[in-house]
């Protein structure tokens, strides 16, 4: 059982003090019936809520995939910057939702944003070998020698990293999968070979690829198929 106006903030753009002032004009029914009280408290797997003559969803759990732009960073909050919530804010706003995850800044592409915390342990866990694909240019050919020591694990100046592939796409292109998670961790490896990554964008998590119809900046809920994708593979490099 949870209070009404906690439930209609946590699942819409209403504040708690909106919420009040719905209850109070009467707008506020729980199956068929007027609320009288914001800490009337209900159950959600059970009772209808109407907000405004308009049946209330409740989702226990939100699970979105966003194509990541430029400029925002892979954070809750921040005082300076701007975070991949803010682009969600609108419509999310009074849900506690994180990425899953971290992109760079300057890195686009595939990212997962949720409240679910169990969901996020199953994909970042050491333990899962969860698969990430991304799509590099860097600023010198990308040559076998690369390929070669992805594939044996590159030895960075603090740990070496897991087997990976890299497979070349271009004379300046590949696409890179890894089954980690370290700081920076491509531009490091690429670093060992004198290589500079220009742009990083991530298309695929295990199974799920990001969406070709999905524009830089726009974002979705996942779909139940979808959200087994991206968990179901353990993506344990074997090429």
């Amino acid at each position: 059982m949870e209070r009404i106006d906690k439930i209609i903030s946590n699942q819409s753009n209403y504040s708690r003090s909106d919420v009040k002032k719905l209850v109070k004009s009467k707008k506020v029914k729980v199956n068929g019936e007027i609320v009288k009280n914001s800490d009337f408290k209900i159950d959600i797997n059970k009772d209808i809520i109407t907000v405004n003559e308009i049946d209330l969803i409740v989702k226990q759990k939100v699970y979105l995939v966003l194509n990541k732009p430029k400029g925002y960073i892979s954070a809750t909050e921040d005082r300076k910057m701007a975070t991949v919530l803010d682009i969600v804010s609108k419509d999310y706003g009074n849900r506690n939702l994180f990425p899953v995850g971290r992109l760079d800044k300057d890195t686009t592409g595939l990212m997962i944003l949720t409240d679910d915390g169990d969901f996020a342990h199953s994909i970042l866990s050491p333990k899962k070998d969860s698969k990430k694909i991304y799509d590099v240019t860097i600023d010198i050919p990308v040559t076998e020698e690369m390929a070669q020591g992805f594939k044996n694990g590159v030895q960075l100046i603090d740990s070496r990293c897991k087997p990976s592939i890299l497979k070349i796409t271009g004379e300046y292109t590949a696409e890179v999968t890894l089954t980690e998670g370290k700081y920076h961790q491509i531009k490091r490896m690429f670093g060992c070979y004198k290589a500079k990554v220009l742009e990083l964008k991530r298309i695929q998590i295990g199974d799920f690829k990001l969406p070709s119809n999905l524009g830089e900046g726009e974002y979705r809920e996942l779909t139940t198929d979808e959200l087994k994708k991206v968990q179901g593979i353990k993506g344990v490099i074997n090429e």
